[in-house]
């Protein structure tokens, strides 16, 4: 009877412990464990829907895809709320430090837009800077007017941040390029998953590029795949 009784004690110990096992394979990770920088993120934070964006500022098919977001920017807004969405930009010089011409503003652009972050006023530069360079060099001649970029240095980018009402530490940030190593980490862990920019994991649906010429509609479709997936 003894050991009858312990056969079953040791049963009843393996079906919960396997019963744990499975039951953690279940559980979703949280948000925050997989987020990079929540200063770079919009949405709730245990939302069950998590969007990534992989971008630099001045690459022209991801300065198109987020302009379509920023001019419809409280639509987009609800959207994210109703759908119960996460959304985390992953924004560094990608582009300087593996693209193909390696250009500068790549780099002045992410040191600009970090010193605003760590000012806390990521979402309103990056919000300006995305419709700044969308309207002076590629909402007219397309990606051609990349090459317009070289004419200006990295007052540009200290410019946009003066209009959203940052002042001398932001100025010295940028000068003394505080926030290089970790924009450096960021496009290092970018080019270890990424296949090109801009780059988009949407839950499982996962994406590349964007044409120039896509509108809010052509957002909603990469939105909804993610969803979908």
């Amino acid at each position: 009877m003894k050991k009858t009784f312990r056969v079953f004690g040791i049963i009843a110990v393996i079906t919960l412990i396997v019963a744990a096992i499975a039951a953690s394979m279940n559980v979703k990770p949280s948000n925050n464990d997989r987020v990079w920088d929540t200063a770079m993120t919009i949405g709730n934070p245990d939302a069950k829907n998590y969007f990534i964006i992989y971008s630099d500022l001045v690459c022209p098919y991801c300065v198109a895809f987020e302009n379509a977001v920023v001019e419809h920017e409280d639509d987009f807004k609800k959207y994210i709320e109703s759908n119960d969405i996460l959304i985390e930009v992953r924004l560094s010089d990608f582009l300087y430090e593996y693209g193909e011409t390696h250009p500068i503003h790549s780099r002045y652009s992410a040191i600009a837009s970090y010193c605003a972050k760590n000012e806390g006023k990521f979402w309103d530069y990056y919000n300006l800077a995305i419709s700044s360079v969308w309207n002076d060099f590629f909402k007219s001649t397309g990606k051609s007017g990349f090459g317009k970029l070289n004419n200006y240095g990295q007052e540009y980018w200290t410019a946009i941040g003066k209009k959203v009402g940052l002042g001398e530490e932001f100025e010295s940030c940028v000068q003394n390029q505080t926030p290089l190593s970790e924009i450096k980490d960021n496009a290092a862990k970018s080019a270890k998953l990424v296949s090109g920019m801009p780059y988009f994991k949407f839950n499982k649906f996962v994406s590349s590029g964007f044409d120039l010429a896509g509108d809010w509609q052509d957002v909603l479709m990469f939105f909804q795949a993610g969803l979908d997936s």
